[in-house]
């Protein structure tokens, strides 16, 4: 399993993992937690998808999507303050230039290399690492994210502790939080799974290290 980063200027050389994207977001969001969402034959799009994000892409040795995520600055239009700030303390994100938004992270857990022991899927804790070594590549060092109470177990169990921006919510059939995620070496560390391979693909982890 390998992480892909697909930025706007690469959705064209990318549309075969998009597509699939689109249809898991459709089978996770729409088809198993049964959220009030978009669906076309295509798969399930919001407005956020049309803001430029970079999508993170967890993708197998035979080419098959199992996990996705997407990622906007947070000094451009975000789900948090647009959608759901009803989710922040403060009714505002505080946004900065460190900070992202992380956003539609799902995973297909049906993946035959699901599980060892008592041990998070592994698709979770790859795109958790792709997520933060993206991030710190990027310049940002802070990962906000609107999502529930069930995920931020998951976090926990990560070692990828979230700080709450707010108090829990009822938002349809789940009850909804905003939270931070530190994106640094330590957290990247954490999460990362043993099998992990680079999103840099022509870059050592060494030399990405050496330059931050």
């Amino acid at each position: 399993m390998r992480i892909l980063t697909v930025p706007p200027d690469r959705y064209a050389d990318h549309s075969n993992q998009l597509a699939q994207m689109h249809r898991l977001r459709a089978n996770v969001f729409r088809g198993r937690l049964e959220w009030d969402v978009t669906v076309t034959e295509s798969g399930e799009f919001d407005e956020y998808d049309r803001f430029d994000p970079t999508y993170i892409l967890a993708i197998t040795d035979d080419a098959r999507l199992v996990g996705c995520a997407r990622l906007l600055p947070t000094q451009g239009p975000t789900m948090l303050e647009r959608t759901f700030p009803q989710l922040l303390g403060t009714g505002s994100l505080g946004a900065s230039p460190t900070m992202v938004e992380s956003s539609r992270f799902c995973v297909d857990t049906s993946l035959a290399e699901a599980r060892g022991g008592g041990q998070l899927h592994l698709a979770t804790l790859t795109m958790f690492a792709g997520i933060v070594e993206w991030s710190m590549a990027n310049g940002y060092s802070e990962i906000v994210t609107a999502t529930d109470l069930r995920f931020e177990r998951i976090l926990n169990r990560a070692g990828w502790r979230m700080k709450r921006l707010g108090e829990p919510r009822k938002i349809g059939n789940t009850i909804a939080i905003a939270g931070s995620l530190p994106a640094d070496e330590e957290s990247f560390d954490r999460v990362r799974p043993m099998s992990y391979l680079s999103v840099f693909s022509n870059v050592a982890r060494q030399n990405i290290r050496s330059a931050a």
